[in-house]
């Protein structure tokens, strides 16, 4: 028997299903945790097996301790992991995050990343009462900068930004009364 996450949401969208993390996701996000294509989530070409499976158990663990974390993107039609999005709130977080990151570069380009924000970001402010959500994006991550853009955020400079070697910018999502009216 696998134990699994009970009473989290499992959102829809027309490509995907957005779903807390399970055990059979390993497959997907190891490679992706070891190659350089995550290096601005903690990953990197330098970093093992180890690290990747401890990634996946952080984003479970999360779950437990906060009543919310990040989902996983899956393939509405074949249920194939794509890559990772919704909540973050670490403890030592100045502010509650959203973010995300597509596995594969082969998924890359192709919105989903924008897809699932669209509704997780619905979800956060309509379901968990979140007054603001920022996104920490490392200011060489073009992409998800692109992304930020695309998302209606803007750059923040005021904003605190958690305590981190890397360059980070923070970006602030719409609020809730212009996410929520659309």
């Amino acid at each position: 028997m696998t134990p699994r996450l009970i009473d989290t949401p499992i959102l829809t969208t027309e490509r995907l299903t957005i779903r807390a993390p399970q055990a059979a996701d390993f497959e997907a996000i190891a490679p992706f945790i070891t190659s350089d294509r995550a290096r601005f989530v903690g990953g990197g070409a330098d970093k093992g097996i180890g690290v990747a499976w401890r990634i996946l158990a952080i984003f479970t663990g999360h779950w437990h301790l906060r009543g919310t974390g990040v989902f996983i993107m899956a393939d509405r039609a074949t249920g194939r992991p794509i890559g990772s999005a919704g909540p973050w709130y670490p403890g030592d977080w100045p502010a509650q995050e959203l973010g995300w990151s597509v596995w594969a570069a082969a998924d890359e380009g192709k919105g989903y990343a924008h897809e699932a924000m669209l509704a997780l970001r619905r979800h956060v402010y309509a379901d968990l009462g979140w007054p603001t959500a920022v996104s920490y994006i490392d200011e060489r991550n073009t992409r998800s900068l692109a992304l930020a853009r695309r998302l209606g955020c803007t750059r923040d400079e005021a904003a605190p930004r958690p305590k981190s070697d890397e360059p980070i910018e923070v970006w602030r999502h719409p609020p809730p009364s212009e996410v929520l009216a659309a």
